[in-house]
């Protein structure tokens, strides 16, 4: 990859991440596909919480929009004022819920609360008296989950007292799967049997239970509406089996000094890596404060101009040091791009070497990098 763009941010950026629209629009395709492989007509929504898993949902979400995708999760009210500004008709939901006092803001802005106990229900209800017009509702059942959604026990109260529903429009019924990415672990059928339960009671409600991995478990999880987040961004939803999803983002970093150190001598905060040999160190532009996590200390590597180079010692906030012993000379100069995620690390690779989840490295990627996005090979510019 060449970082030689002719605008100012990639220009001065020590770090550029570079996003592929057209593989995020391609992912969705492909999972919504999937859910209609048994010919029924199921819709396909987006989850694009967590500024659509760090690519960015002022962007992303518009681009699905384009691609027909009509329905957008958000975890936040304040992610979903946000994304209305730029989609200004579809459908966004918001799965933490209605928080005290924050009625009128989602009346304000379009906004449909994910209703997860009798309180929210009750406070939404009397929200749509107040302003004299019906209102659209998700209620969100805990099937097994234990976070969010209606408990079993308030779950029976609505199934008995549908009356308790006056005043609102019942978009979706939701359930969330536990350990979907386990596709033989049977809490998935037992949560199956649950919500299958409950939506028998709302008959002509429409029904979502299947997140990323729930799409692959079949058509018996699909409902009306799938629910994909981390598959859009080429997360494995499939842990342990190809990746089925296309990558959509690769981070470089700039190299700001190359050294020459003797054998035996030590790199970084709290001496954690000492030479084996006279070597060569390039430190590059990025840290901790970036997303590149603390503990990736001596466990992992990045690529430069082809070769696979060792990350040596702590981790600093704004550095990185790596080890371009064997790297020609000429190809490891300040200024030369380092592959940190991309076709030889992806955001899984990562994971496993920091002991975390693809969703983390996601959801950490720094703002500090110049972000470029591509659409179908083109090159769109970076974010305004």
């Amino acid at each position: 990859m060449s970082l030689s763009a002719d605008n100012d941010a990639t220009r001065r950026a020590g770090a550029i991440l570079t996003v592929d629209l057209a593989n995020i629009a391609a992912n969705w395709r492909g999972l919504r596909d999937a859910g209609r492989a048994d010919g029924k007509p199921i819709d396909c929504a987006a989850v694009v919480k967590a500024d659509a898993y760090g690519t960015g949902a002022a962007i992303v979400g518009p681009r699905l929009a384009a691609e027909g995708c009509r329905q957008f999760f958000v975890a936040q009210i304040e992610e979903g004022i946000a994304l209305r500004r730029v989609l200004p008709e579809h459908p966004i939901h918001v799965l933490n819920g209605l928080l005290p006092g924050t009625e009128a803001d989602f009346v304000e802005f379009g906004i449909t609360p994910v209703l997860n106990h009798l309180g929210q229900l009750n406070a939404w209800r009397a929200a749509a008296q107040r302003f004299n017009r019906p209102l659209d509702a998700v209620i969100h059942i805990d099937t097994g989950m234990h976070r969010l959604g209606f408990s079993p026990e308030e779950a029976q109260v609505l199934s008995n007292e549908r009356g308790r529903l006056r005043g609102l429009r019942l978009a979706l019924i939701m359930s969330h799967l536990v350990a979907s990415e386990e596709q033989a672990n049977p809490i998935n059928g037992e949560q199956l049997a649950r919500f299958r339960s409950f939506v028998r009671t709302m008959p002509g409600a429409p029904a979502s239970l299947a997140n990323s991995s729930g799409i692959f478990l079949g058509p018996d999880y699909h409902f009306d509406l799938l629910r994909p987040g981390a598959s859009l961004y080429g997360i494995n939803p499939l842990p342990g089996q190809p990746n089925p999803m296309l990558p959509t983002v690769t981070l470089h970093a700039r190299i700001l000094q190359v050294r020459r150190i003797d054998a035996l001598q030590t790199v970084g905060y709290g001496a954690a890596w000492r030479s084996a040999r006279p070597s060569r160190v390039a430190t590059i532009a990025l840290g901790y404060a970036d997303g590149y996590f603390r503990t990736l200390i001596n466990r992992t590597h990045v690529h430069l101009a082809g070769h696979k180079v060792p990350v040596i010692g702590r981790i600093s906030m704004d550095l990185v040091t790596i080890d371009v012993t064997d790297v020609p000379e000429a190809e490891s100069q300040p200024g030369a791009p380092v592959e940190i995620l991309g076709p030889h690390l992806t955001t899984d690779d990562l994971a496993d070497h920091a002991r975390t989840n693809a969703y983390e490295v996601m959801t950490a990627l720094g703002r500090r990098y110049a972000r470029v996005y591509l659409d179908a090979g083109v090159d769109t510019g970076p974010a305004a």
